[in-house]
């Protein structure tokens, strides 16, 4: 058994834990879109246009903050995507340089 990133996640994680931990590529997504959600999401939380661009208004009671929850799941997504993703790229080619 390789010691791979989905190994160590699925060992002894919660259900949550697993799904914000574990690259988006590794459940099919082009890495490009992964990367360029977590920019958007980025760009959203520097809020470029000083807040004229809202999706969901901050002054609006409980819901106001989701749209920025949103975008730091987006932002969390890019970073999983790129420590993660880059070291089960590189533990498959391992495994499959093994095999060979």
């Amino acid at each position: 058994m390789t010691n791979t990133p989905q190994d160590r996640n699925n060992s002894s994680s919660s259900g949550f834990m697993r799904f914000v931990s574990e690259p988006l590529s590794s459940r099919g997504w082009p890495r490009w879109l992964v990367y360029l959600i977590g920019l958007i999401g980025g760009a959203y939380l520097l809020n470029p246009t000083m807040g004229i661009l809202e999706l969901i208004p901050d002054n609006l009671p409980i819901v106001g903050n989701l749209d920025e929850g949103a975008a730091v799941m987006m932002v969390l997504a890019g970073i999983v995507e790129v420590l993660e993703g880059r070291e089960l790229k590189r533990a498959q080619k391992q495994a499959k340089n093994e095999q060979v």
